[in-house]
């Protein structure tokens, strides 16, 4: 089998097909539900040249299935691959669809979601819709690293109770200010791994500087991680996040207590995201505008009280689908196979 990535130029997806060993296809989208005029006008421009752009893969790759998970790139390869005859499954990978790929939906073979909950969605759509859960990378599902080996990776001590702050693949401004402010506290009691994102580093650097070497001594700050995301997972007790879709996968996965912070924008997806798992024991949130004077008391209250974050450590676990990848791949096998057919 053969596979090819397509994703917008200047998106995180051409770096991340790259280290992955996958051929990579520029794709031009841009986002059309706007209210400026001049952007919604460049965007449509966009979006038509995508699809040219993803009729030439069509007709030159051939492909036998499309394999898409949402982003403004998807329209494009999907009204493509629908001209062209090629099955399609979406992936919705969070708790609630948006619009655009309630739209795309009409023109795919299969839906996959994470939770038998979303399946009412798409009741009433000609696709068949499957509960595979959200697939995670095999070295979470493995778990073939210990607490104490992922935080000496990290240089830290085995010992100590661990928080981990991240705002997703862009970092979170929001949270790290707030993280900023309760960073001397935090640790005298903790130990923290923040992962800033690349734009706020520098200023986390500065502000990093100015806490005392004791607490140096209990901080690890980076911009952004690849396969050592997977030791900062398991080093931790708790861990402060946005509530993008990997949330609902990643956290599970690993039996990990987490405190939510949704973003408000994106059509609420995040905060429906947030809900479910608050609403299940494993997740509390924190609103964004209330994180300067509630992020700190929230985390302490729960790294002083294990027993409680045992009880969501449970409840997170409850949620994992270990085989959820495969169940995609299985999907995908399946629709190449009565194309080729």
């Amino acid at each position: 089998m053969t596979l090819r990535y397509a994703g917008t130029p200047d998106g995180v997806e051409a770096h991340l097909a790259a280290r992955a060993g996958l051929d990579f296809t520029p794709i031009s989208a841009g986002q059309i539900r706007i209210l400026n005029p001049f952007k919604l006008a460049r965007n449509a421009w966009r979006m038509a040249r995508g699809s040219r752009q993803a009729g030439v893969i069509m007709r030159s790759w051939q492909p036998d299935a499309i394999f898409v998970t949402g982003g403004y790139v998807c329209g494009p390869v999907v009204w493509a691959a629908a001209r062209h005859q090629v099955p399609v499954l979406i992936y919705l990978p969070d708790v609630t669809p948006g619009l655009g790929v309630q739209r795309l939906a009409r023109h795919a073979a299969a839906i996959a979601v994470s939770f038998p909950e979303v399946a009412a969605h798409f009741q009433d759509y000609d696709a068949r819709v499957l509960d595979t859960g959200y697939p995670v990378r095999p070295e979470l599902r493995q778990r073939s690293m210990t607490k104490t080996q992922a935080r000496l990776a990290f240089h830290l001590s085995p010992h100590t109770p661990t928080l981990l702050v991240f705002g997703g693949s862009r970092g979170a401004r929001a949270i790290n200010q707030a993280l900023a402010a309760a960073l001397p506290h935090l640790l005298d009691a903790m130990q923290v791994i923040h992962i800033s994102g690349e734009l706020d580093f520098t200023e986390a650097q500065r502000r990093a500087s100015g806490l005392s070497p004791a607490q140096q001594e209990r901080y690890r700050l980076f911009a952004y991680l690849h396969e050592e995301m997977i030791a900062a997972l398991h080093a931790a007790d708790l861990v402060v996040a946005r509530a993008g879709a990997s949330t609902l996968g990643e956290f599970p996965a690993l039996g990990l207590p987490a405190i939510l912070v949704p973003l408000p924008i994106s059509g609420g997806h995040q905060r429906h995201n947030a809900r479910y798992l608050a609403d299940r024991g494993a997740a509390v949130i924190v609103e964004n505008d209330a994180m300067p004077h509630q992020l700190l008391p929230a985390i302490q209250s729960l790294m002083d009280d294990p027993q409680r974050l045992e009880a969501m450590s449970r409840a997170s676990a409850a949620l994992a689908r270990p085989r959820a990848a495969e169940a995609i791949a299985s999907a995908l096998i399946d629709l190449a196979a009565h194309h080729i057919s």
